[in-house]
């Protein structure tokens, strides 16, 4: 029996979708998700332009995907995420081709690796796996299991250790939880 064909559209992110990824992302993580180590790396900073992609079906968005600028040991990596999907959309497959998006994109930049804190049952459908504890450390507490990377260049994930810091910082922000690195 052959899967039913996807009915949305992958597309690069647009600044008219800003309300719309917000809303999914409030709707997905509630107000919990700006304490979270994860988030202060994103505080301040732009997602990688060209990477972020938006899931969109009959006019409604379904999905986005952010990559972010990190440092790790020295050299600018990418920090997947958040990837949020509609609640009632979930399981149709909107999260990993939104991410398989991201993915092929990013192997065409300069990055040797992305890391994400999340569940790998999932994060391993497109590729990734969990690091070895202690290997990378980020700016606050997380949950060393659930610290996951992927190679874009061959077995460079392997490589990637040190602290996890942000690669600069776009706006100005009061907190100074997650450094410059």
């Amino acid at each position: 029996m052959n899967a039913p064909v996807p009915t949305w559209q992958i597309r690069l992110e647009n600044p008219e979708d800003d309300s719309g990824i917000e809303a999914l992302n409030a709707e997905g993580f509630g107000p919990g998700r700006f304490a979270k180590s994860a988030y202060r790396l994103r505080e301040g900073v732009k997602p990688v332009a060209g990477l972020s992609f938006v899931a969109v079906e009959d006019g409604v968005l379904r999905g986005s995907v952010r990559f972010w600028p990190v440092r790790i040991g020295g050299h600018e990596e990418l920090l997947l995420g958040p990837l949020a999907v509609q609640s009632n959309q979930r399981g149709r497959g909107i999260g990993i081709a939104l991410m398989q998006a991201g993915i092929a994109a990013a192997q065409q930049g300069p990055w040797r690796g992305i890391i994400l804190v999340g569940d790998e049952p999932y994060y391993a459908k497109v590729g990734f796996s969990r690091l070895p504890p202690g290997r990378i450390k980020f700016p606050g507490p997380v949950d060393q299991n659930r610290i996951l990377g992927l190679s874009l260049k061959a077995g460079e994930i392997l490589n990637l250790s040190g602290e996890v810091r942000r690669a600069q910082i776009d706006d100005a922000v009061c907190a100074n939880g997650a450094g410059v690195g």
